[in-house]
Formats: C-alpha cells, structure tokens, sequence
C-alpha cells in the first residue's frame, strides 16, 4: 500500500540519519575526502528539510502508522535498536574498541529495517537493511586497508544508502 505521509517521513528521517552518519565519517577520513563529506552532509540536510516540509503538509494523510499494532511493533522495533546499540556501543567503549562503535551500529540500523519492512508494507525496507548491514561489515575490513577510520567508511557507505532512500522517499511521494 502506498502512505504518502510515510513516503516524506522516508525523506525526513533517512535525510536526517544520512546528514548524521556523513558527520560521524568526518572522525578520521582522509583529507581529500572533507570537502565531499560536507557537500553530502549539505545535501542530505536539504532533503531532511523537505521531507519534513512535506510530512507537516500532509500530516493527516495515510500512514501504515495509524494501525495500533503496526506503531506498537514499530516503537518495541525501534526502542530495542537503540538498547541494544547504546549496550554494545557501551561495552566496545569500554573494552578500547571504540572504532567498531559506527560499523555496530550501522549493522543494527540494518537490521531493524527487517522488522520494519513488514510494519510499512515496504519491501524496499529489505534491500535497505541488505545494504546497511553490508555497509557495516564493508567498513570493518576496508578501513584499516586505507588508513581511516571505520567510522569514515561507515559513514560513507550509510550516509550514500540513506541519502539515495531520502530521495526515493521524494520520488515515491511525488508519483502517488
């Protein structure tokens, strides 16, 4: 089903996260590589802004939200993420392993979108949730094979995913 509300809330919260982790890939990449990390964090700031003008316009629209069981499993859905991601951040912090923070929690963001998909009625949830787990698991070996932090490569890698979600959000809410 399409919910065209849940189409600019995509560009809103995946322009956001996007904005979020090209930031987090400014931690430790390579020079050249600044100037590019700020014209994404811009660009996917722009997006975040208009799918938020676009979800306070047509805030009483459909959204696969507006089904109790569906927001229920939606909050257990996104509260365990943030549990189980503040744990294991918590745990690599105290261990000395603070470089496998980004890469740990871009894999749970992965994953918490095969939960999600069903909640949306979105299969593309899946591939989302393909893409950022692998995202995490590339910046795991890559990074140290370039020199930067794990966190530039997650950063890179999440913030390409979800910008390209954001504007997906914006193309699917624009062809309703």
């Amino acid at each position: 089903m399409d919910y065209i509300r849940d189409y600019a809330m995509y560009a809103a919260i995946f322009g956001m996260f996007s904005f979020s982790w090209f930031g987090w890939a400014q931690e430790r990449p390579r020079n050249s590589w600044r100037l590019y990390l700020g014209i994404a964090s811009g660009l996917a700031l722009l997006v975040c802004l208009l799918g938020v003008y676009l979800s306070i316009t047509n805030w009483d629209e459909a959204s696969a939200l507006n089904e109790a069981s569906s927001f229920r499993v939606y909050l257990i859905t996104v509260y365990a993420e943030f549990i189980i991601a503040g744990i294991g951040a918590f745990i690599l912090i105290r261990k000395k392993l603070s470089d496998f923070v980004a890469p740990l929690i871009a894999f749970i963001v992965g994953i918490h979108f095969i939960g999600l998909a069903p909640v949306f009625e979105d299969a593309s949830l899946y591939v989302l949730a393909a893409l950022l787990t692998a995202a995490s698991i590339l910046s795991v070996f890559v990074a140290p094979k370039l020199g930067v932090a794990r966190s530039a490569i997650a950063g890179i890698c999440s913030g390409t995913v979800l910008f390209a979600f954001a504007v997906l959000g914006i193309i699917r809410f624009f062809s309703i």
